[in-house]
């Protein structure tokens, strides 16, 4: 249990209270089949993984600042789009890989939504707490993300994402930037997200309560699977697990 009382919930935003990773899997499947794609990889499967190891990339390019939010997603798609076969792939101007990107995402977007527990959750902690946001990512792009699946109106602004901030999770300094627009003060704040080492272990040695979402311990896997440690792996000293965000409450 927290022994310390706490003031402020700060939440990580993609695969702790918006499940990515289905939205993401229909949409390009999806995108694919309309693009005449899909007989480029040996299955769908394929084509997801080669999708997700870019990503993970690009996206590390952008968390390091070597990208732009929107570079990161042109570049990945010249790459998988060359990882298709597709002639030209590599040299396609920045318009065209931003109209491809864009009509994935319209198609990723009619899937998303918030995992089952988050509302209820969040019912339980507002008027209780103060909540915000913490997150890699940008923020018009996360506060977009957020309305669309019901659950902005839960969060104090600003939202503090790496873009803005201008350094990413795992860094002391985003976290402490979140608390100070909760204006509480570190140890009075508790940080959620499914990602051990960027989230939970950051949040810790940051000096906020940090909690591991990893749903995989409650039986979960896919979209509900925490990222990092493992099920099967006991956390660090001042790391609390957690398998649903519905446990917050009594926590």
């Amino acid at each position: 249990m927290i022994t310390m009382a706490i003031r402020g919930v700060l939440f990580d935003v993609d695969g702790t209270l918006y499940a990515f990773e289905g939205a993401e899997e229909a949409g390009l499947h999806e995108h694919l089949v309309a693009e005449g794609l899909t007989e480029r990889f040996a299955s769908p499967a394929e084509a997801l993984r080669v999708w997700r190891e870019l990503k993970e990339e690009e996206y590390d390019r952008f968390l390091r600042g070597e990208s732009t939010f929107t570079g990161q997603k042109n570049e990945r798609t010249r790459r998988f789009l060359a990882a298709a076969g597709v002639v030209g792939a590599s040299e396609l101007a920045d318009d065209a890989a931003a109209a491809w990107f864009a009509d994935y995402a319209a198609r990723k977007n009619t899937t998303r939504r918030a995992f089952d527990d988050a509302k209820p959750a969040l019912d339980d902690l507002a008027g209780r707490y103060r909540l915000g946001v913490v997150s890699n990512s940008a923020t018009v792009h996360q506060r977009s993300k957020l309305e669309a699946i019901g659950l902005l109106g839960y969060f104090a602004e600003p939202l503090v994402c790496s873009q803005e901030h201008g350094a990413a999770k795992p860094a002391a300094s985003i976290f402490l930037a979140g608390c100070e627009a909760l204006g509480v003060a570190p140890a009075e704040v508790a940080y959620v997200g499914d990602n051990y080492e960027t989230d939970a272990v950051g949040a810790r040695d940051a000096g906020l309560q940090a909690i591991w979402l990893d749903r995989s311990a409650g039986g979960a896997t896919g979209d509900g699977a925490g990222v990092g440690a493992g099920a099967d792996t006991a956390p660090d000293t001042g790391i609390r697990v957690i398998a649903s965000l519905t446990e917050l409450g009594s926590l």
